[in-house]
């Protein structure tokens, strides 16, 4: 298995793009706008993209991709996520005013988009490749992955804020060999680290001191322009051996 970083970014602009990881050639976590940089024939390839939440950093590139491939399809794309994470899509997006509903595009036995309720804790097996949705805290309804192949875990944390059941997950896995977790604003921003459900590098020092294995460790969704310094501050919470931010391109095998 083969996950490549399409985005990592907490925003946009220059080189940064939003959350999306493609694992093999046909699955996304989550479809940010790291996704619009692949090709078409590589977009009609996706058959199957896991959601950790409803936010549009984390969305984005979903109702275009429909638009651009759904054609090229020979069968619909798969969304999963939570049952409260579809239904806002259902409500807010593919609600025929800010998009169309592609369940019944072009017609409801021949969509282009079905949703799969994902339950948490209940792993999803596709071609001996495994996601387990993991319940986060975050301002919406959330979720990690524990993903597996032949070679070993990779766990994801999407957006977060203080999770006890990630770590219980997280710990529980015995072939953990990454851990990619989220830091978004420096710590002068504490606060509104915590009124948007996110970590900041204090925080997130006092959230990997609940890890028991060693990973190796990168840090993703970093705001645009404070990429640096929040990794200086990481440094300075986590001397010895810190964790690495997380780069758009970067490959992982499991």
């Amino acid at each position: 298995m083969q996950i490549k970083v399409l985005g990592c970014s907490g925003g946009i602009g220059g080189r940064a793009r939003t959350t999306a990881l493609l694992v093999d050639d046909d699955i996304l976590i989550d479809a940010g706008t790291g996704v619009a940089d692949l090709e078409q024939q590589a977009l009609a390839r996706i058959d199957h993209i896991f959601l950790t939440h409803s936010h549009v950093d984390h969305i984005a590139s979903i109702p275009l991709m429909l638009d651009s491939v759904g054609p090229l399809r020979r069968r619909p794309l798969t969304l999963h996520g939570q049952a409260d994470t579809l239904d806002i899509l259902r409500e807010h997006l593919f609600n025929w005013k800010i998009w169309p509903d592609f369940t019944r595009i072009p017609d409801e036995t021949r969509p282009y988009l079905v949703m799969q309720n994902l339950r948490p804790g209940a792993p999803v097996d596709l071609g001996g490749r495994s996601f387990t949705a993991v319940p986060v805290e975050h301002t919406v309804p959330a979720v990690g992955y524990v993903v597996t192949g032949g070679r070993g875990s990779l766990a994801f944390s999407g957006d977060m804020a203080e999770s006890e059941a990630f770590w219980e997950a997280v710990n529980a896995c015995a072939d953990l060999r990454y851990l990619l977790i989220e830091t978004t604003f420096p710590d002068e921003q504490a606060e509104l680290s915590r009124l948007s459900g996110h970590l900041c590098p204090s925080m997130l020092a006092a959230q990997l001191a609940r890890l028991k294995a060693r990973p190796e460790i990168y840090i993703t969704h970093l705001m645009p322009g404070q990429e640096t310094a929040i990794m200086k501050e990481i440094q300075g919470h986590l001397p010895g051996t810190p964790p690495r931010a997380l780069g758009r391109g970067q490959v992982f095998r499991l």
